[in-house]
């Protein structure tokens, strides 16, 4: 029933609350708890991120001025501002995060059929990092530079309809290619990365898990060249070219041969020099999909422009880390959303209309159905259209 309840409310119907409440019950996050449970700290940081609050005592003004409105909500009471920066301060973040990899299992199993811009059938992960600054005089334990401070968030972004299945946060002085060592390879799947994550002796793990890299060679790439395949220059394709690394301890790294694709992307004129261990793929679907990595750089842009992860309500780890990991939850209860309403508006539609309908009385579905998709209006310099979502 969905008469008398706020569009907020109808929202968190899509919480699996069993799965919380045993991600929470893992770290006793509700121990000798009496005011704030950790289900209503999700809600209030969920309705944070969703209304695009800027403090904590922003949140504490705009939740007692809801007054009678706020119970339709789900959320009882309103909360102090001490009491939310002490529950984000010293509850366990780690719950918040094995709660968003539930969400990140439901999302994935609805979007697997997804196409995502390449001529290829398979699972295929785009794998990037975007560092989020904070004031070092305030976030003492997040030292990036010598007067900067900041944190990372490493991602693995499936490429069937962008949804990031590992998330990975990290000091901001961390390099991109130790994650790789982090990761359980999939035999057979893609991955799709930057040229800052070539290492050679890293690269021949994932070749020798069966597993397929997608990368750019760096400029300083030795080589020698063992055969050259015919290639297809109408399409963007320069050279695709059977290589062996030259360099002695890159040989000793990945002594296997290497498939080096020549490409230049006919619309912005970029040339772009691939390397893959996969021989079996036309190189136009290589290049293709390597194109698609620029995905995870719109899961990033999305991230920060919609949600609230480039200022803090709180200067701790702990604080950090728990919104951050909120954010990601509400970014895949929109996706859930979309899918179980078999909606066609785009994300930022969909966040658009939330904000301004949390606390209206509306079934959601018609709230979100009937408002035109952003999106698809011209010059609107704010939208993202993410392939697949």
């Amino acid at each position: 029933m969905q008469e008398g309840r706020s569009v907020f409310s109808q929202l968190m119907d899509f919480v699996p609350r069993y799965e919380f409440d045993k991600c929470v019950a893992r770290y006793g996050g509700d121990k000798h708890v009496r005011r704030l449970s950790c289900y209503a700290q999700f809600q209030i940081m969920g309705f944070a991120q969703l209304t695009y609050r800027e403090s904590l005592r922003d949140i504490e003004t705009c939740l007692k001025a809801m007054g009678s409105k706020l119970y339709h909500t789900g959320i009882r009471n309103p909360v102090a501002r001490s009491t939310l920066a002490e529950a984000n301060e010293k509850r366990d973040w780690r719950m918040f995060a094995d709660f968003a990899h539930v969400l990140i299992a439901q999302a994935t199993r609805l979007y697997s059929g997804e196409p995502f811009g390449a001529d290829l059938k398979g699972v295929a992960y785009a794998l990037d990092s975007t560092t989020i600054d904070l004031c070092l005089a305030l976030f003492p334990w997040a030292k990036f530079r010598k007067t900067k401070g900041a944190v990372k968030m490493h991602t693995l972004l499936d490429l069937r309809g962008n949804l990031p299945t590992l998330v990975i946060i990290t000091p901001g002085k961390i390099h991109d290619v130790n994650v790789l060592d982090d990761l359980v390879f999939e035999a057979g799947a893609y991955y799709v990365m930057d040229r800052g994550y070539v290492d050679f002796g890293r690269l021949y793990r994932i070749h020798r898990t069966g597993a397929f890299f997608v990368t750019r060679a760096k400029r300083n790439f030795h080589f020698r060249r063992m055969y050259s395949a015919p290639a297809d220059k109408p399409s963007g394709v320069r050279f695709d070219q059977t290589v062996v690394l030259a360099g002695p301890l890159s040989r000793k790294q990945y002594p296997d041969v290497l498939r080096r694709i020549g490409y230049v992307d006919a619309a912005t004129g970029k040339r772009l020099v691939i390397l893959t261990n996969n021989f079996t793929l036309p190189a136009i679907v290589v290049a293709q999909l390597y194109r698609c990595r620029w995905q995870v750089e719109l899961f990033f842009k999305w991230m920060k422009q919609h949600l609230r992860i480039k200022a803090f309500y709180g200067t701790s780890d702990n604080a950090v880390r728990t919104q951050i990991w909120i954010a990601l939850s509400m970014y895949l209860l929109i996706a859930l959303l979309r899918k179980h309403l078999k909606l066609t508006q785009s994300p930022y539609t969909i966040l658009q209309i939330l904000s301004i309908a949390l606390f209206e009385k509306t079934p959601i579905l018609q709230a979100l159905s009937l408002a035109p998709d952003f999106s698809r209006m011209p010059n609107n310099e704010n939208q993202l259209v993410l392939q697949g979502f």
